[in-house]
């Protein structure tokens, strides 16, 4: 399997969904090699599970993120890459930094976010 970079929806859904024939494809997934998270996404599923169950639940998440994925620090060239991609495409600066990501370590980004489908430097896949 090729390296994937997860975007925070796959964590939205991982968590937070009601479907549960969902859930258990997306678990399946996350089992596999080769698993990449930018550091962007440690913030917003933070602040999204802060929103949502408290302090505890967004600890545990991110505990969770750093013990099943290898997280991808921004770094100059990422943040560059970025900025390229948010300009020509309009992206959010969250949106830009995984797709970066997912250019820089050619992998795929697994995504139900179609601002990523119009990313052409970058490969899309969902569950």
């Amino acid at each position: 399997m090729n390296k994937a970079i997860f975007d925070t929806r796959f964590f939205a859904e991982l968590y937070y969904s009601q479907d549960e024939q969902l859930k258990k494809k997306i678990k399946s997934r996350k089992t596999q090699r080769g698993n990449y998270v930018s550091a962007v996404v440690i913030h917003e599923m933070y602040k999204f599970a802060l929103a949502r169950g408290g302090r505890e639940i967004a600890k545990n998440i991110v505990t969770d993120l750093i013990e099943d994925f290898e997280i991808i620090p921004v770094d100059q060239q990422i943040a560059q890459v970025s900025a390229e991609l948010s300009h020509k495409y309009r992206l959010s600066m969250g949106d830009s930094i995984i797709a970066a990501t997912a250019y820089i370590l050619k992998a795929i980004c697994i995504t139900d976010d179609p601002h990523f489908k119009q990313i052409k430097e970058i490969q899309t896949a969902w569950i």
